[in-house]
């Protein structure tokens, strides 16, 4: 007896990984002793021509043998347990349809909103690589990523040529951060770049970015507060409704790319007694250049350990994300700078030790405390050329070229292009 799956892809696409999973199952290298093909079709085409494979050709059918299980089926009717067997063997994902050779039509995926931000990741290239995690290497990340593109329908996910780097795609600064938080804690370390927003051109040929519709939930005393964070952001007040009891409800349109790391801003603004609600509205046209990070960075110069001496006397150069004793690398960014321009100082210096004593030389040594920040909010921070470096137990914000020199060179070499 013979059993159809036909395939289901987001946005009628199919990606360049898939395309290669398809022709390894049609190869037989993937397959096992149980999975016997005895046909794979792409809308008439052989399995030699995947690569010709159209945006337009989203359905493609696997026929396969269910010796395995024949023994289960009795009378044609296929009980529940082999649809489970099925379904495991052959990971089925969201939206596929197992079914009878007799039908020859998928049933209809529901449509899901389009991914609206992008990450880039990569192998863990810092110093200190591999003292907290256990699974480091570009195959291991690649195959927990093409583990969630198929369990997870938000999430797209494609590599470069090298196999080295891979771009992950989904539906908002959340999911993208739930991934990140959930292959944390399975001991991956990663390189995680800026994100970036997945733009689309209209048919006029405009520029077309994604819309986010917020609601908001606050007491009154705060709305003017919020009202002007939200238009420094480009956001659009749709509505203001008086709630009851000193509270209002706000409406706003705004572009996903200036609302990278809002949250923790507006529980700032309201004082914790706010509720913030995002979800996707629609591609609007390009609202015009945002104004960025304005602050430079802190980098660190040496490798070794902060020492509070160093850090406490580099408090008033700027607000400092490391404490005493934690682990730092040249190329790290150790704090922000309130000015513009990034500036490499020494948090290693340590007090220098003599014979003399006077009074007010040993003065008790402060350190304000390090600001508690979400993978959100540091990504959101970041700047093209800095990257977030994860791992089991931290996350530090870096640069993407390490070296001081290396990173003056590549930066002439921005300039003059």
């Amino acid at each position: 007896m013979g059993i159809k799956r036909y395939f289901a892809t987001q946005d009628n696409t199919i990606s360049n990984a898939f395309k290669n999973d398809l022709k390894n199952r049609a190869t037989g290298s993937n397959a096992g002793a149980s999975d016997i093909l005895e046909a794979f079709v792409i809308h008439g085409q052989t399995s030699a021509s995947v690569d010709s494979v159209s945006a337009e050709q989203a359905r493609i059918l696997l026929q396969f043998d269910m010796n395995e299980i024949v023994d289960d089926i009795a009378n044609g009717v296929i009980p529940s347990s082999s649809v489970d067997y099925i379904l495991k063997m052959y990971n089925a994902p969201h939206a596929d349809t197992i079914c009878d050779l007799d039908v020859n039509e998928a049933i209809s995926a529901t449509p899901i909103d389009p991914p609206t931000m992008s990450i880039t990741i990569t192998v863990n290239t810092s110093p200190l690589a591999g003292k907290e995690g256990k699974k480091l290497t570009s195959t291991q990340i690649r195959d927990r990523l093409l583990q969630e593109a198929q369990n997870n329908v938000g999430i797209n996910f494609e590599e470069n040529d090298g196999n080295d780097s891979f771009v992950v795609s989904g539906r908002g600064e959340l999911m993208l951060e739930i991934l990140l938080t959930q292959m944390r804690r399975e001991g991956f370390e990663m390189t995680v770049s800026p994100p970036k927003v997945l733009y689309q051109k209209g048919e006029d040929g405009k520029k077309l970015e994604p819309i986010e519709e917020i609601t908001m939930d606050l007491d009154e005393e705060y709305s003017s507060k919020v009202i002007d964070s939200m238009n420094r952001r480009k956001g659009k007040l749709i509505d203001l409704k008086d709630t009851g009891k000193d509270k209002k409800r706000l409406i706003f349109h705004a572009p996903t790319r200036g609302l990278m790391g809002y949250t923790s801003r507006f529980l700032t603004l309201t004082k914790g007694n706010g509720v913030i609600n995002r979800i996707f509205h629609s591609y609007g046209p390009f609202e015009g250049e945002m104004e960025g990070r304005r602050n430079g960075a802190l980098i660190a110069m040496e490798q070794g350990k902060a020492v509070a001496f160093a850090i406490f006397n580099l408090q008033a150069r700027g607000e400092m994300f490391v404490t005493h004793n934690d682990p730092v690398y040249p190329g790290m960014i150790v704090g922000l700078s309130p000015k513009p321009g990034d500036m490499i100082i020494n948090v290693m210096k340590g007090k220098k030790l003599t014979n003399m004593r006077t009074q007010g030389t040993d003065e008790n040594v402060v350190l304000t405390p390090v600001r508690k920040m979400s993978i959100a909010e540091q990504l959101s921070m970041l700047n093209t050329d800095e990257a977030l470096e994860i791992t089991p137990e931290s996350c530090r914000l870096r640069k993407s070229i390490l070296d001081p020199h290396e990173r003056k060179r590549s930066e002439k070499s921005g300039a003059a292009a």
